[in-house]
């Protein structure tokens, strides 16, 4: 029986689980005869994967290896065993390929300098150097992209890409979002997931789209076939962007009038100091929109 590409990430998530409950078995005896267990399995299943790989080599070359790579389960098996054909630093060059259409379409990119010592070092250029709004973009969309094609790396660092701020959505004047409601005595953490927004058939010909998307408020917009992502309130009075007017590239906040440069990470054009807050946007080769999502917990 084929899996599909959900329940193979539900069956690794189920493994790793199990071996978390591995390690924290009470019997010493136990755990090591279990973990001495699970390392045989996979010491023999990496000698038979090894194997065929060098059996596919010999009939099909090394194209027909990097074919085989491209699927993520595999690509994870052969890394696992340290049998993956393709380069490290030539994963990271396709996986920046990747994301640099979604930088682009804010008027940025990233180059990558150089792998040393399990870190890869990037250079922010365009709008994301030195804007606030790039590392999120860096952790959410560089990242996943990245450690996706190259789990073995431990670090990602960037040049270029300005500290975070702290969410600004405190200082709206009006329409105040389920956030600031927290009292200042309230610590929360900031944890984020990837959301699947769908093919936005809605804005098929451009346009704006306030969307729903795992309980968060995003508006999506569409220019000249690139999406974008931020959140919806204008930094300047707090109001909704939902009907804001859309002309070429700019957005304005029908309520305070302020302008907002859609390409270029939503730079306010009237009060230099404010611009939108970007959400990381992914589409797949099928046209899939993907969000990164965040939530607080508070603690």
């Amino acid at each position: 029986m084929l899996l599909d590409d959900g329940q193979v990430q539900e069956r690794v998530a189920r493994v790793e689980a199990l071996l978390e409950q591995l390690e924290s078995l009470p019997d010493a005896s136990a755990r090591a005869t279990a973990t001495e267990t699970v390392q045989l399995l996979l010491d023999l299943y990496g000698e038979g994967l090894g194997r065929m790989m060098d059996s596919v080599y010999e009939l099909g070359g090394a194209p027909m290896l990097e074919s085989l790579a491209d699927d993520e389960l595999v690509s994870h098996l052969m890394l696992l065993h340290g049998l993956h054909p393709i380069a490290l630093e030539t994963r990271v060059l396709r996986a920046l390929q990747d994301v640099r259409p979604y930088l682009e379409s804010h008027g940025g990119n990233v180059e990558l300098v150089r792998i040393e010592d399990a870190t890869a070092y990037l250079r922010m250029e365009g709008s994301c150097k030195g804007c606030p709004a790039s590392a999120m973009t860096l952790k959410l969309a560089i990242e996943k992209a990245i450690l996706t094609a190259a789990p073995e790396l431990a670090r990602i660092e960037a040049e270029g890409a300005a500290d975070e701020p702290a969410p600004r959505n405190v200082t709206f004047i009006a329409g105040p979002t389920s956030r600031d409601k927290l009292q200042p005595s309230e610590q929360s953490t900031q944890s984020s997931s990837w959301a699947v927004a769908g093919g936005l058939p809605q804005l098929a010909g451009g346009g704006l789209l306030l969307k729903e998307i795992s309980g968060e408020s995003v508006l999506f917009i569409k220019l000249a076939g690139d999406y974008y992502a931020y959140q919806p309130l204008c930094p300047g009075c707090g109001e909704s962007l939902e009907n804001g007017v859309l002309e070429e590239v700019q957005l304005s906040c029908r309520s305070c009038g302020r302008r907002y440069d859609v390409r270029r990470a939503g730079r306010c054009l009237d009060t230099p100091q404010l611009y939108l807050e970007p959400i990381p946007l992914l589409v797949s080769g099928q046209g899939i929109v993907q969000v990164a999502i965040r939530s607080a917990v508070v603690s």
